[in-house]
């Protein structure tokens, strides 16, 4: 039991690491990679710090079932929300978009418009890497929260 609870955490982890990953790689790649790391590791310490208070203190201090319903329910809200927008998308009354065709129009126009890339902090590639970052942690830390309370006797 406890090697699937670990799997599990695992892959969902994954997951959310690739998504991070991929926001970080597109902001380095957009704006600067001084920017797009500086915002990175700025919420990897921000999680770190926020993790290591107030995750010992939820696991003693709310009861189990409360949070395990809690984050279900945060969770069911997320994945109907993706669901609902994946079923329009299929069903032809969202239009699916071309992501690669997406970028490299987006990068034609800041080209015509003379915008390059530069090396000094762009406080907007920061916001949107640390955003992405701490998001897609604290989403880890839901996970690895509601496997780990499955894997202990009630």
């Amino acid at each position: 039991m406890q090697w699937a609870v670990a799997s599990a955490s695992f892959l969902a982890s994954a997951v959310e690491f690739v998504e991070a990953f991929t926001i970080v790689l597109v902001v380095g790649v957009t704006i600067n990679w001084r920017s797009s790391l500086a915002g990175a590791f700025a919420a990897a310490a921000t999680l770190a710090v926020i993790i290591a208070t107030l995750g010992v203190a939820l696991v003693q201090f709310v009861p189990l079932n409360v949070l395990r319903l809690v984050v279900g329910v945060i969770l069911i809200l997320f994945g109907l929300k993706w669901l609902k927008k994946a079923i329009l998308r299929y069903s032809g009354l969202k239009a699916l978009h071309d992501e690669e065709a997406i970028y490299e129009e987006t990068r034609a126009e800041l080209r015509a418009r003379g915008q390059e890339i530069t090396p000094r902090f762009e406080p907007f590639g920061i916001a949107m890497s640390y955003k992405a970052v701490l998001l897609e942690g604290l989403e880890v830390a839901f996970i690895v929260i509601t496997f780990g309370s499955s894997a202990v006797p009630s």
